[in-house]
């Protein structure tokens, strides 16, 4: 047929053709397809390829396929970047939602970084993290062993853990290694607390020292109690140190000369927590930077002055409940913005500058968790067989691991959490060192540790 024949036939047929059903077409277009040779239906399938499978990531403006992407979850972003080299180049340039996928994991994000990659990175990294979390596979344990008798207190602080024990000695411990850095002969600990020169003790004496940790020797001693010394706190700056007391009492002395400055008045059972803590905010009585002194002990949390005037008041008072049948767990929260402590009726937060409480987590039927730390996005828990991660955000239970038979305290000195940073979110590097420390039956101490990433 003549090209111009052939060109007058086709209007015409097309014409004919565009007048069809839709039945009709299909009809047609199968009878062509029927008659159609092997180069025919090559031509129709390259075609086809091209008119059905339009890649509209490749056609669109960046900007419009970021907006997009971020409708879908990461799982399967990651899918699509199998499609192709440029799926993969666009999805993995989309900062955003590599940063928004890694938030939602509970992961710290800096605004700062806008490089996609390095997101990217981060959430493989972060969905292993809670994957092993989620399957009790992200932790491990280790032992150690020095003691001779009970293990009653323990501090840790930048991957030292402190003991103080029955045996009548304290030891440093490098938690990374498990060597004892430091052992020296003290009085029987209730509590501990150090830095790099010294160590200050509470003891079941009735009395706090303090050590030097190189030579051994007791620099300081604190005499005054009438009752077992169950928790310490101090600051170089302020030149004060505060010890609370099965006497019922709060005492404040000067670090340096040992004098007892003041006895704070108005508990009613033993005195378990002190902390001194800078405000972070400011209160109906403080002002950010001040110093505050909180004491807690079964039933009240109490907030007063650092000041020196005797008989000084109670600024504040907090309690969960009026029913002396309803405790306090023997752990204080306090990061200078909030106030958590736990209960039977659940983890209760209160806001400092106001003293309201701002929630009431409720623990899961039959739980009865004990508070070890508080974040902005997890805390960590545990009871009498597992510790307990909480994602904050949900108030769910998103990990456990189990403890072996710890050594029970009422006052809660027995046992601590270990880093504390990766509560405010993970990052991909603090999540490593001890989580969870607690004293043995047989003198030896318990460690929960990070495992280290693959």
């Amino acid at each position: 047929m003549e090209r111009k024949d052939f060109e007058a036939w086709l209007d015409n047929i097309s014409v004919t053709f565009l007048s069809l059903t839709d039945l009709q077409k299909n009809e047609t277009l199968d009878h062509l397809i029927s008659l159609s040779g092997a180069v025919q239906l090559r031509h129709l399938s390259n075609n086809l390829e091209t008119l059905l499978k339009r890649d509209f990531l490749k056609l669109l403006q960046l900007e419009l396929s970021f907006y997009l992407l971020k409708w879908l979850d990461p799982q399967t972003l990651l899918t699509c970047c199998l499609v192709s080299k440029q799926w993969s180049k666009v999805i993995s340039a989309c900062t955003e939602v590599w940063q928004t996928a890694c938030k939602n994991l509970g992961w710290q994000i800096d605004d700062a970084v806008q490089d996609a990659l390095h997101w990217k990175k981060v959430y493989l990294k972060a969905i292993l993290r809670m994957k092993q979390l989620k399957d009790h596979e992200a932790f491990e344990t280790s032992s150690l062993i020095g003691h001779s008798a009970r293990v009653y207190a323990l501090y840790y602080k930048d991957g030292l853990l402190c003991t103080g024990s029955d045996d009548l000695s304290a030891k440093l411990w490098d938690v990374s290694t498990g060597q004892c850095i430091y052992g020296i002969q003290t009085h029987t600990c209730a509590a501990v607390k150090f830095d790099e020169q010294k160590l200050v003790t509470g003891s079941f004496d009735n009395t706090v020292a303090c050590w030097e940790w190189s030579s051994g020797a007791k620099t300081q001693h604190f005499r005054g109690h009438t009752g077992a010394v169950f928790s310490v706190d101090y600051n170089d700056e302020l030149d004060l140190l505060v010890s609370g007391s099965a006497d019922f009492t709060v005492k404040v002395w000067a670090l340096s000369t040992g004098t007892c400055l003041n006895t704070l008045t108005g508990h009613t059972e033993w005195v378990t927590k002190v902390v001194l803590q800078k405000c972070k905010v400011k209160s109906l009585m403080h002002s950010p930077g001040d110093y505050i002194l909180l004491s807690a002990d079964k039933y009240e949390i109490k907030i007063w002055p650092i000041g020196r005037e005797i008989n000084c008041k109670c600024l504040k008072t907090l309690s969960v409940s009026e029913d002396r049948s309803i405790s306090l767990q023997p752990r204080l929260h306090f990061d200078g913005k909030y106030i958590v402590c736990s209960s039977v009726l659940g983890l209760y937060q209160w806001d400092f500058a106001s003293y309201d409480i701002l929630r009431v987590i409720k623990p899961p039927e039959f739980a009865n968790l004990s508070l070890l730390g508080f974040g902005d996005i997890f805390a960590l828990l545990f009871d009498n067989q597992y510790l307990y991660i909480m994602d904050l955000r949900t108030e769910k239970l998103i990990s456990r691991w189990p403890l072996p038979e710890y050594r029970k305290s009422k006052r809660g000195s027995s046992f601590l959490g270990g880093e504390m940073a990766w509560l405010d979110g993970l990052d991909g590097q603090n999540d490593m060192g001890l989580i969870f420390a607690t004293s043995m039956p047989d003198h030896s101490i318990h460690l929960v540790l990070w495992k280290e990433h693959d």
